[in-house]
């Protein structure tokens, strides 16, 4: 009997060690953006996972090099970057590459960094949706400027991830795992005195693929050439917040600046031209329309992605994208894109860019319905519909009501490698009055924003 009880005492206590063991903390890794430091607590983590950790916490693009192995045990506070990497590393090579336009890049690889082509996805928990798309385990987090709130560490004891910083600024994006957690969050964040807002964030489907249909004949006739200068002494530069744009022709990619990629640098293919790819053909008829013909145009487009290949972004992406581009020399903002979701942050900061003097265009929407579409909807963006005749009357597909300010033909015919396609929705709308703009400013050698006002009155539409 005494030892049939101490082998069910011994099992009770494998079980119960098993069980402390299956509840162990997961690896912790936490990095800090300011001091650009790492804090880890981890024990025998596979490389993979360790690369899909450190891009989920830092939002760095990271490569590994196929074939590379390592099972890393770490413990350590407040390291250095590279210090921290060469532990979690070991003996493997890294190489971090910063880029001015977009994201840092981790190579890790043990012959050559030119050899780490294989991304590692970080680690995402799947997004929670309620109405009008708001994504309800994210939050938006602004701290007060000078604030000394230390972002990470609130996230690490509200059981939230960082997945996002505003360029330049105090804004950041945290992850939880699901709603109940975000709300009891919202109310906590709102009693720490560093914490200026908090904000939601909304999910926007990747703009709808056009009906295109290939054309026969030429094209709309482009002739303008690059050239340098612009409006008081400046370049004018227009930032496109879109999906990636592909090479354009040999005659239009001269005006086409290195782009920026928020979300990741996306591969769209050479078969079929992407929205972004058209949207830039746009703006380019656009300006051809009203640049000084036989003058070299100083028209520049800032081609920023803020989809990669994912099927949609969010309102924080879009913010980040706007953000960059401005900081990238835009002074004419065009996004074609938008939804029902009423971000106070992205309302926030569209109407702060445009009290700088600079103007933003964004298409109305083509449901059609008169309810606001956002961004366009946002006080000092010029919201675009489309026009399906000289008259100006609106096309059918368009959207319509109070807060559209401008009208403007809503089809156009674009050349991408053999062909051509003819494309219309107000997003063409969208993109031709950006174009339109630049040149009258190119020609009269004035800011873009001192000739916005003449510019909407001339191609008005009265709701």
């Amino acid at each position: 009997m005494k030892r049939r009880w101490l082998l069910i005492g011994l099992l009770i206590l494998a079980v119960g060690f098993l069980g402390a063991r299956s509840h162990a903390a997961a690896p912790a890794l936490v990095w800090h953006e300011k001091q650009k430091s790492f804090d880890a607590d981890i024990s025998r983590i596979e490389l993979g996972d360790l690369l899909e950790k450190i891009s989920s916490v830092t939002g760095w693009e990271v490569y590994m090099e196929p074939g590379s192995s390592h099972s890393t045990s770490a413990s350590f506070k407040d390291l250095s970057r590279s210090d921290a990497l060469r532990i979690l590393l070991g003996n493997l090579n890294f190489e971090v590459s910063p880029q001015s336009n977009s994201v840092p890049k981790l190579f890790v690889f043990r012959t050559g960094a030119k050899n780490a082509t294989q991304l590692i996805r970080a680690e995402k928990r799947p997004l929670i949706l309620g109405k009008d798309k708001i994504i309800l385990n994210h939050l938006i987090v602004t701290l007060k400027h000078g604030s000394l709130a230390d972002i990470e560490a609130i996230a690490l004891e509200l059981g939230a991830k960082v997945i996002g910083k505003l360029p330049g600024g105090d804004s950041y994006l945290l992850e939880f795992a699901d709603e109940a957690s975000a709300l009891s969050a919202r109310e906590r964040l709102s009693q720490i005195d560093g914490v200026a807002s908090v904000d939601s964030n909304y999910l926007l489907d990747r703009p709808s693929p056009f009906k295109t249909a290939s054309v026969s004949g030429a094209g709309s006739p482009f002739s303008l050439k690059p050239g340098v200068g612009g409006g008081d002494g400046k370049q004018i530069v227009i930032g496109l917040i879109d999906t990636a744009v592909q090479q354009l022709g040999a005659n239009m990619q001269g005006f086409i600046l290195p782009g920026v990629w928020v979300a990741g640098e996306a591969n769209p293919g050479t078969d079929f031209p992407t929205h972004g790819t058209t949207m830039a053909e746009s703006i380019l008829l656009g300006l051809n329309s009203t640049a000084t013909q036989g003058q070299p145009a100083s028209v520049r487009i800032l081609p920023v992605d803020v989809y990669g290949n994912d099927p949609n972004t969010t309102t924080f992406n879009v913010a980040s994208g706007i953000v960059q581009a401005v900081n990238g020399g835009a002074n004419i903002l065009s996004l074609s894109l938008g939804s029902d979701g009423d971000s106070t942050f992205l309302r926030d900061l569209v109407e702060d860019v445009s009290q700088k003097g600079i103007p933003i265009f964004a298409a109305a929407g083509n449901q059609p319905v008169t309810t606001p579409v956002y961004p366009a909807a946002y006080p000092g963006v010029v919201a675009v519909t489309s026009a399906q005749d000289q008259k100006g009357t609106i096309a059918p597909y368009a959207n319509r009501g109070d807060f559209v300010d401008i009208i403007l033909p809503g089809a156009t015919v674009i050349s991408f490698g053999s062909e051509r396609y003819f494309v219309n929705g107000t997003s063409v709308s969208t993109a031709l009055a950006s174009g339109m703009i630049a040149g009258l400013a190119d020609s009269t050698k004035r800011a873009p924003a001192q000739l916005l006002s003449t510019f909407s009155s001339s191609v008005a539409f009265k709701p």
